[in-house]
């Protein structure tokens, strides 16, 4: 497996690859973890040739977040990348990707709507940066599959937006969430979780599965099923709740009426550690009045939730 750190050294490792093999690419920003390792696998299974990227983008950092403190080790990234079935791992700097850095990039790539709710509304230009990065990789890489995990299920809507509206010769493949044995979604932010922060996290998972509960048993209204997940997370002393929230998989919006399958979205931090997770939700038509359960069937549920984490 070869290591790269310029954009010529990529594009031409990509170009000689595709003359001969297909090309699975898999962006990452490095301090891989099991949900990295799954994407390098069935990039690996479906492909070739697989490429990983290791690039942690200042661009989609705010003023006030994790960049300079954000996990690096590049050594162990390679050695992950090269069990899972990696053939190569571009390893860019900044000023390779951005050599006027830190100026201003003049240019930048913003999918409007998707890019304004949920995490873009908490973290304003966030999805910018992520837009304008990936923009760049998948302009360096040609024709691939790129595969991205669903645990960052807002950054998946857009990227197949923006591949799409931009006309990229790549197909954009989401892949499932990897979970730690309790159910924690796997994140390279977990490692600065505090043990009891570590188990306090734990609550976002409930509250997705008790929205599951209630909208796969006929609950189809979606503000009653944010409030139960509210609730949960909000019992949960060492969680500063962001959102929970039930929307439309493809705008992203929230439906008035649940009709149709939705995805159920939450963040919150645990010191200053801020994690996401979400679950796909089954719509089952409901057996009763919208929301007529949530004051009792649905209360009984928060608490067992609650009284199981102890």
């Amino acid at each position: 497996m070869r290591v790269i750190s310029t954009v010529s050294e990529f594009q031409s490792a990509l170009d000689q690859a595709r003359l001969s093999k297909t090309v699975g690419l898999v962006p990452t920003m490095g301090y891989l973890h099991d949900g990295h390792a799954s994407l390098i696998v069935r990039a690996h299974s479906e492909n070739d040739f697989v490429a990983v990227t290791v690039f942690v983008n200042p661009l989609q950092f705010g003023v006030s977040e994790d960049f300079s403190t954000y996990p690096r080790d590049l050594d162990r990234d390679v050695e992950l990348a090269r069990q899972a079935g990696a053939d190569v791992v571009f390893a860019p700097t900044i000023n390779e990707m951005y050599p006027d850095y830190p100026e201003a990039l003049p240019t930048k790539v913003s999918v409007s709507k998707l890019s304004e709710v949920l995490d873009g509304k908490s973290r304003p230009g966030h999805f910018d940066g992520v837009a304008t990065v990936v923009a760049k990789l998948f302009a360096m890489a040609g024709r691939v599959s790129a595969y991205f995990g669903e645990k960052d299920f807002q950054q998946l809507a857009i990227i197949n937006q923006m591949a799409a509206d931009l006309s990229f010769p790549v197909k954009v493949i989401g892949c499932k969430t990897v979970r730690e044995t309790d159910g924690l979604a796997a994140s390279s932010r977990n490692v600065r979780l505090s043990e009891d922060d570590r188990q306090a996290a734990l609550i976002l998972y409930k509250a997705l599965q008790l929205g599951k509960g209630l909208i796969e048993s006929g609950e189809n209204n979606s503000i009653t099923v944010a409030r139960a997940m509210e609730s949960l997370i909000k019992c949960e002393a060492r969680a500063e709740l962001d959102y929970a929230t039930c929307v439309d998989p493809k705008t992203l919006l929230v439906p008035d009426v649940i009709r149709n399958d939705v995805q159920l979205l939450v963040a919150a931090k645990f010191s200053n550690v801020r994690l996401i997770d979400n679950v796909k939700a089954n719509f089952s038509e409901p057996n009763t009045r919208a929301g007529s359960g949530f004051q009792n069937n649905n209360v009984v549920k928060a608490d067992s939730l609650r009284l199981e984490r102890g």
